[in-house]
This record gives C-alpha cells, structure tokens and sequence, in this order.
C-alpha cells in the first residue's frame, strides 16, 4: 500500500487530524447541516480512512479506488452518528468504512461467487488477522478452521473465492530470454503422448470390430445406455447384447494390449 494517496490532486500525506473535541463540536454542527463543519469533519479523518484500507494491501486493489469507496463510508458515518452515543467517532466509523469497502470488493470481483461463500470469506480474513496478532504468525487453514468451528473444506473454499485470479499470460519466470509464463506450467493430461498414442491404438483397434458391434460400444459408453436400451434400439436379446460387448471388449483389450 502507498503511504502517499493523492485523489483529486490533494496529498493525503499532509492532511492533519482532529482533537476530540473538535470532532464532537463539529458532528453536532455538522447535523444541524452546516456544510462547512461536514468538510472539515471529511478532511480531518481522511488519515482514518487511510488506516482501514491498510487492512485490505495485497488484493490488487488500487488504492486510490479504495481509498475512495472508503470516504463513502466516512461519508455515510458522519451521516449517521449520534453524539449522543458513549463512543468515539472513530470507534463507530471504522466498521462503517470498513463495510462500505467489503461491499464494494463483494460487488466488483472478477470471479462471481456465491454471497454466503463471500461472507465466510471475510469473517475468515477478520479471523486470519486476530491470529495473526495472537500467534505472532500466519494461521494455518486448519487453524482457521479449528477457530471458526467450520470445516476445512468451508475455509479452504472461502479462500480459494476471493483470491484474485491470474492470467494465464503472466509471467513468472524470466532469465536471459522469453520469460516464463502460467501457461507454460501447465500440463493437459488429454494432449500427452501417452494418452495420444493410447488413442491411436483404441482407433486402429475399433476399426477392426464389427458394424453391430462398434454401435454397441458407441450406445453403451458414448450414450450411457443400458443393454436393455441397446437391445431394443438394434432388435437382439439383452443376452447377446452381453456377449457381443463382451467379445469387442476383449478384442479392444488385446489390440491395444499387444
């Protein structure tokens, strides 16, 4: 995270806080709808909202969007609180900033998942970042889950949703020449030799089969229908059904085998 924001040209970096009186004498002024307080009220806790978007570095969020949909929520805070209230201001607007950024990180992922999984998602960050501060080190999944009282499938999931997704075009190696690529690291069991050799024998060893008998295979293990369903499609009895697969299975197995 930049410890240097500029939104609309203005340096954050310089931006002062509020005493607490101030604040107070300001949200009362503020709710009596004196703009001018409301203003200085925004200036004053900017460093506030810079605070919370501490917490979500590390997403490949821009700051400056965050830092943004954080004043929304520093905006809908001082909107809402009563000074009346036995609490400070900021106690009250750090989950309101916080939420209006949850919000708008739930809203805008590039990968659609569920609202359930996306909560869980982040009650296992909010617990990841008490750990943290409890163990002096990161938390296991099983720790999280152990914590959570949920399964480590649950976790593992929620994790695995609002983790940002990667192109397969990125780099992830470059030495002297073409840089490495996701792409390049990647295997498809269906396009190996092995399994390209195993399909030409299965073609060569097909072709040796019989009409009625290749139809057979093709109803049985491209359709998925029973033998019963094969026999009344091509007219024979379920028993020569079975004996006529059984008979092209062993002749398949022994061509490809030999």
């Amino acid at each position: 995270m930049q410890a240097k924001v500029e939104i609309c040209g203005v340096n954050t970096a310089k931006l002062g806080t509020l005493k607490p009186g101030e604040t107070e004498a300001l949200l009362r002024r503020s709710r009596a709808g004196d703009r001018e307080a409301r203003n200085r009220l925004i200036e004053g806790n900017l460093r506030l909202v810079l605070s919370v978007i501490q917490r979500f570095a590390g997403r490949g969020e821009n700051p400056d969007d965050l830092f943004q949909v954080g004043c929304v929520g520093l905006l809908k805070a001082i909107q809402n609180f009563d000074p009346a209230l036995d609490v400070k201001f900021s106690t009250y607007g750090v989950p309101m900033i916080c939420g209006e950024i949850r919000r708008y990180l739930r809203d805008n992922s590039a990968i659609r998942v569920s609202r359930s999984v996306r909560d869980t998602a982040y009650r296992v960050l909010q617990c990841k970042e008490r750990l943290l501060t409890e163990l002096g080190r990161e938390a296991t999944q099983e720790e999280l889950a152990k914590a959570m009282d949920l399964p480590l499938a649950a976790v593992a999931e929620a994790m695995d949703a609002i983790s940002a997704p990667i192109s397969l075009y990125e780099p992830v190696h470059t030495e002297g020449g073409d840089p490495l690529l996701v792409m390049d690291q990647i295997s498809d069991p269906r396009s190996s030799d092995e399994r390209w050799l195993e399909e030409l024998a299965l073609k060569d060893a097909m072709a040796s089969l019989g009409e009625r008998e290749k139809a057979i295979l093709s109803l049985r293990y491209y359709d998925g229908k029973t033998q019963v369903e094969v026999a009344n499609a091509i007219g024979i009895s379920q028993a020569q059904v079975s004996r006529l697969e059984k008979g092209a299975l062993n002749r398949l197995k022994k061509a490809i085998v030999s």
